[in-house]
Formats: structure tokens, sequence, C-alpha cells
């Protein structure tokens, strides 16, 4: 195998050191004149630059397609969502406690000040630090739910789709039954049976985001089953569980890989929904139960229900910028085209 080192350092000698006219034009009558005479004749030195080339733009190729302002955006906003929940405790002015409670020293709704920059919300809790730590609460519940949602779609869908038959026709309608149901209200009647406790809801988002996934990948695994390189493993006596997992999955993952960052923020949204409505978890700093406690004062005190919107907005639209640019990054129908 060329080394990437050996090639840059040949062809830096090769073209780029100073060499008299007469060595040059040696070297065109001596080596590429014999193109004239030898068809099909390739030469070397080509050849390791033209391996040079593709080597580092099968690298940057990908880093290439998401170099654009709209997706940079989604990546500053989601990077300080998440420094806001990680490095929250360094953060944030108050503890994650103190703002649960009640602070006897100021009023409820007072305006901002220096000391609570964002303004005071009902109990006199600090708006701004309620509003970093609903952060980890909401990236909490949405990661942990998406990650489960989307390693048990996949499998339920690849399987689905690779056996085919009866064990495809029951799997599909069971899907096609927990989708019909509207998913907002499935979710409150859950909750309502079980308990509106963080894993519990952790637990419903995830159960009921299977569904999608398995029939996302399940069209893809469709497509991909029937080509060459699927007969070819089966010939060569791989199992199906390697087919399906080492070499069909690689091919059917990049819409499941969008699908993520979309829905990552679509459940963070639902999640605020749900607390707005009164059925979230009241033992967490959660952006949509402040909304809901603060709804009564928009006109006196419209702080205590703007920034948790922000905090809300902000990360949506984080995640979904990050989606659509890696939709045009992996979408093999967008290559070589130039975004206009």
């Amino acid at each position: 195998m060329i080394k990437m080192s050996e090639v840059d350092t040949k062809i830096k000698e090769k073209y780029y050191e100073p060499e008299n006219f007469k060595l040059q034009f040696k070297e065109v009558l001596t080596d590429y004149s014999k193109f004239l005479f030898k068809p099909g004749k390739e030469d070397e030195e080509l050849k390791k630059r033209d391996f040079l080339y593709n080597r580092l733009k099968s690298k940057r190729k990908f880093a290439t397609k998401l170099d654009n302002t709209l997706t940079k955006i989604g990546l500053v906003a989601v990077f300080i969502v998440i420094c806001w929940a990680v490095f929250a405790p360094w953060i944030a002015r108050y503890n994650y406690f103190f703002v649960q409670g009640i602070d006897y020293s100021v009023s409820w709704y007072d305006p901002p000040t220096a000391a609570h920059p964002f303004g005071v919300s009902k109990f006199g809790r600090d708006v701004l630090s309620r509003l970093i730590w609903g952060a980890r609460s909401s990236l909490s519940i949405g990661l942990i739910a998406i990650v489960m949602a989307s390693i048990f779609g996949v499998i339920v869908g690849i399987l689905s789709a690779y056996q085919g038959g009866i064990i495809d026709s029951i799997i599909m309608r069971i899907v096609d039954i927990i989708m019909a149901f509207p998913g907002l209200i499935m979710i409150i009647i859950i909750v309502s049976i079980l308990g509106n406790e963080m894993y519990y809801i952790m637990l419903i988002y995830g159960v009921l985001g299977i569904p999608g996934y398995a029939r996302l990948i399940r069209g893809s695994v469709l497509q991909e089953k029937t080509k060459t390189y699927v007969e070819a493993s089966k010939v060569s006596g791989s199992s199906d569980w390697r087919i399906m997992f080492r070499h069909i999955l690689p091919n059917c993952i990049a819409p499941v890989i969008v699908a993520v960052t979309f829905n990552v923020g679509g459940i963070i949204l639902s999640l605020a929904g749900l607390s707005f409505l009164g059925f979230g978890d009241y033992a967490l700093i959660e952006w949509g139960t402040d909304i809901n406690i603060a709804r009564s004062r928009l006109t006196t005190a419209p702080w205590a229900s703007i920034w948790p919107g922000v905090g809300i907005f902000i990360t949506v639209l984080g995640f979904m910028l990050i989606g659509d640019g890696l939709r045009d990054a992996l979408d093999p129908r967008l290559q070589g085209k130039k975004k206009k």
C-alpha cells in the first residue's frame, strides 16, 4: 500500500524543485513520448498523484457538505444548550434545589435586576438559573428516548424487511396500530396511568418512537436486500444476522441519522407541550412547566414565560438545522449539486 507521506514527498521532489531546461526536455522525450506509441500506458507518477487527491477528497467530502451557514448556526445553538446542560452547576448562579424551592428574600415576579438578570418567576425563583437547569432535563429525556427508539426501531425494521412473509406482516400491522393513535393524546393517557415521573416519560417516548424508525429503515432494507452483494454474502455462507447488521445496515443508516436529529427537537417540543398541559414531572426543572406556571402573568411579568420559550426555540431550531445539513450531506441524490 502506498503511504501518503511518501507520495507527497516524491511529488514535491518531482514537481516543485527547480530543474534546468535540459533535464526537463529529456524527461519529456524519454518518459512522456512513450504514450504516443503504447496505447493504454499509465504514468506511475500520475497514478500516485491521483491516489493522493482521492484520499484527501474522500476524507474532506462529508465535512465540505456540512460547510454551510445554517448548519453552523445549528451546531452553535446545540453546543450552547449542551454547555448549559453539562456545566449547569458552574454556570447557574443558584443551585438546583434552591431554584426548586421558595425564596422569601425577593418578591414574586420581580423584574430583571443585577442579582436576577432575567427576572424572577413564581415563588421567587431565578429565571436564568431555571433556564440553564432546564436544558439538562430536556436534553436528558430527549436524547435517551431517541436513542432507545432508534436502536430498537432499527432492529425491528431490519428483521421485518429481511425476513419478510408472515413476520413482516405481523410486525407492520402492530406498527400501523401504534401509529394510528395521536401521539400526544396517547402519551397523556399512559402518563395518567403510570405516573408522570421522568423515567416513565422517557420510556413512553422511547417506545412510541420505535414504529417510526422501523418503517423508515424497512423501506431501505427492502431495496438493499435484492442487490448483488447480499446474494454474494449468502453464497459465501454468512449468517442472516451478519448480513443484516454488517452488510445491509451500513448502507441504510443515513436516513436514520437524519431522522434522529430532527426527532430530538420534536421530542423536546412535545415534552414542553406535555409539561405545559400539566402532565410533566413537577420534580424537574423543565421549560414547559415554567411557561405553564407563568402563563397567567404574560402582561405583568412576560420575562417569566418568554425566556423558557427562547430556550425551547434555540434547542429545537438547532437540531432542525443540523438535521437539514445532515440530510443534504448524506442524501445521494444531492451529491454533486451545488447549493444555491
